[in-house]
């Protein structure tokens, strides 16, 4: 998911492209407004933290985008690809070493497991939202 500072700073292609460039599948892909309550669900392992509330604050107070991407080992790929959660260990070349200074201003959300991925998924998609599709590129990566 990217989250309000991507889009109140027109990066949205920049860091999809990113993505596309390691070799993944777009497969879903929605501009929304996330409700406090499905914020709250989306984020309940962080339910009691100190960084809780601003977290559900910043990922409600504008549109995100919502997506899934397939591919060999994508949320792995993914999560290399956005670089560590905080900032400070953030290293540059990653979606937040270059585009983040602040870790509760993060500008991308990477699911950290699989079933964690698959519950999130389902969260923001109905199944018929998600086009799986075959790169015929593929052979490439």
């Amino acid at each position: 998911m990217l989250k309000p500072g991507v889009l109140n700073r027109r990066i949205c292609g920049e860091v999809i492209s990113r993505l596309e460039k390691r070799g993944l599948n777009l497969v879903a892909l929605k501009l929304m407004k996330i409700s406090k309550e499905k914020a709250q669900i989306h984020y309940r392992e962080h339910e009691g933290k100190s960084f809780y509330p601003s977290l559900i604050d910043y990922t409600t107070s504008a549109p995100v985008i919502a997506m899934v991407w397939e591919g060999d080992e994508a949320v792995m790929q993914i999560r290399k690809t956005a670089g560590a959660t905080n900032i400070k260990d953030s290293l540059p070349g990653t979606i937040r070493g270059d585009y983040c200074l602040h870790t509760q201003h993060n500008i991308i959300h990477a699911s950290d497991s699989v079933e964690a991925a698959e519950r999130e998924i389902a969260l923001f998609f109905s199944p018929d939202e998600i086009i799986s599709w075959t790169d015929e590129s593929a052979h490439w990566f």
